[in-house]
């Protein structure tokens, strides 16, 4: 599989597992979504806040205009939890399109962008590619043990079910 084809996948998979991770917080009461439940942002709202901050504000300017905006990981975008949910659905997808328009050769090179510390840094592309949706996964399974943990359901989201739906149709 090509690097386009793969991050295309992983970039399906970042929509699949947000969507279906949200449709199960959804039915928390806001006293459970805002509980301290020991993640490393306190909160399935922290939580989920740190992601629309990492992924949608932070890594994906980087990528898509070389932009690195002045934010940190825990600034509160967004308090108002439908909002939230909305602008994590909306920037999960906007990933598949960028990953569309890079030109192969662009997988082999590197990243440059500076941190929320201020230091400019140069990296792998696809390593710091495969970051984004590694640092999404990793926050998405903290967010479902937070779940087991309020004895709320917890959506399956691993990978291969969303690879067997699709091969299902």
């Amino acid at each position: 599989m090509n690097p386009t084809q793969h991050f295309q996948t992983l970039a399906r998979y970042n929509v699949w597992a947000t969507h279906r991770l949200l449709e199960a917080v959804e039915q928390l009461s806001d006293e459970d979504y805002r509980r301290d439940v020991g993640l490393f942002f306190k909160s399935i709202h922290g939580t989920l806040n740190h992601l629309l901050v990492g992924e949608h504000m932070l890594w994906y300017p980087r990528f898509a205009r070389g932009e690195s905006p002045k934010l940190n990981l825990d600034d509160e975008i967004e308090p108002v939890r439908e909002r939230l949910a909305q602008a994590l659905r909306g920037g999960s997808g906007n990933w598949k399109p960028l990953i569309e328009s890079w030109p192969a050769e662009r997988f082999e090179g590197k990243l440059s962008y500076t941190t929320t510390k201020g230091q400019a840094v140069s990296l792998p592309f696809t390593a710091t590619l495969a970051h984004v949706f590694n640092h999404g996964t990793h926050h998405r399974g903290q967010i479902t043990a937070a779940l087991t943990l309020l004895k709320q359901p917890c959506p399956v989201l691993d990978l291969v079910y969303m690879l067997v739906e699709d091969s299902a149709r």
